[in-house]
């Protein structure tokens, strides 16, 4: 019952945070903040989440369920390397090619300091 109880819990503040990145990638103005919302979303949300059945897995302790719990969180050790690498791998490529950064425009078309 408890470990049920933890595994809907991690799964739903992964979904929340997934929602988050997804609301992030939507809302925000430019290609960096894009990818920070992206990349920290995604990550977080499939850590919680993976975590989460990985604890549902091990609830039921027997050798098939043991090696499926380490797989999921092989997965999550590869995905918690990957992301981040690879979300900076693409931020250079963006600003190699000349992202332009977003800046804030007051009314008069002046930056705001």
């Amino acid at each position: 019952m408890i470990t049920s109880i933890i595994c809907i819990v991690l799964v739903c503040v992964g979904t929340l945070f997934f929602v988050g990145g997804a609301v992030g990638v939507i809302r925000f103005p430019d290609f960096y903040t894009r990818m920070h919302a992206a990349g920290k979303g995604d990550t977080m949300s499939v850590f919680l989440i993976l975590i989460g059945l990985a604890v549902y897995q091990l609830s039921d302790f027997n050798l098939a369920n043991l090696l499926v719990a380490g797989k999921i969180l092989f997965i999550t050790v590869f995905i918690m390397w990957a992301s981040p690498t690879s979300t900076h791998a693409l931020i250079k490529a963006g600003f190699e090619e000349g992202q332009k950064l977003w800046t804030r425009k007051d009314e008069k078309g002046d930056s705001e300091k």
